[in-house]
């Protein structure tokens, strides 16, 4: 392999559009694993927009990311939540329901619970 990869999320290797057209997951696929790219529209929300792909009763992937742009609450099964916004690291155990706050799209990087998520 070579000692350089260069991928891109303007041309990704898998789109994968989440429910109502409320947003899409870009993925770009490392050695290491597949990196995603979600741009969450405004009045996204999991238990809507994704829970009748997935078929659990919360997001059951575990979360490493990084808001680029736009705010969501990530909300624990057992109450806990917490608010991201631009430049926030973020770490999201599974068992969590997530929406999109304000009117602007909620852009974040993941590259560890992206592999399933959204997958038809």
């Amino acid at each position: 392999m070579s000692g350089l990869v260069r991928k891109s999320f303007d041309s990704p290797e898998e789109t994968r559009p989440f429910e109502q057209g409320k947003g899409k997951l870009d993925l770009v696929n490392l050695e290491n694993g597949p990196v995603g790219r979600a741009v969450f529209e405004p009045g996204w929300r999991w238990s809507v927009h994704v829970k009748p792909i997935a078929e659990t009763d919360s997001c059951q992937a575990s979360h490493i990311g990084y808001c680029i742009s736009g705010r969501m609450v990530v909300a624990m099964d057992d109450g806990e939540q917490q608010e991201y916004g631009p430049g926030d690291f973020m770490i999201a155990a599974p068992g969590h329901d997530a929406w999109v706050v304000g009117d602007e799209p909620c852009v974040m990087l993941d590259w560890q619970g992206f592999a399933d998520y959204a997958k038809r």
